[in-house]
């Protein structure tokens, strides 16, 4: 069955995950999928991923989540733009997540990035998600 909308699926398993306490989560592989989960790992809320192949060509990706005193190191993770609607920033109106202590990632013509980074490049695009 074909998802709609990839990046949400994968927040939405994310979410689910940490309500349960469960160290790891299994999603479909995609290039867009890895960039996103580059930026939470270089941001620091999970610990990893890697991609598991299977016999038939398909892979996945294990996300290995992160807790804190057995407290999920993600508050809130939210997608923002979706495929109904497609939300657009300009450098200066990246949205700044709970007072810089979260991140939106974007992606940009540069590729995925974080709020911070896209403004130390200059450059704009669609906010994907917030994390906080």
């Amino acid at each position: 069955m074909a998802l709609s909308d990839p990046i949400g699926d994968m927040l939405t398993r994310i979410r689910n995950a940490q309500l349960r306490r469960k160290d790891s989560v299994n999603t479909p592989a995609s290039t867009l999928r890895a960039r996103v989960l580059d930026v939470l790992q270089t941001e620091g809320f999970i610990r990893g991923y890697h991609e598991i192949k299977f016999a038939n060509g398909i892979s996945e990706y294990e996300i290995e989540l992160k807790y804190s005193d057995s407290v999920p190191v993600i508050r809130t993770i939210e997608r923002v733009s979706r495929p109904g609607r497609r939300v657009y920033a300009s450098v200066k109106n990246i949205p700044q997540v709970a007072n810089g202590l979260g991140v939106s990632i974007l992606s940009t013509p540069k590729g995925v990035m974080a709020d911070h980074e896209a403004k130390a490049q200059n450059v704009g695009g669609e906010v994907l998600c917030r994390v906080f």
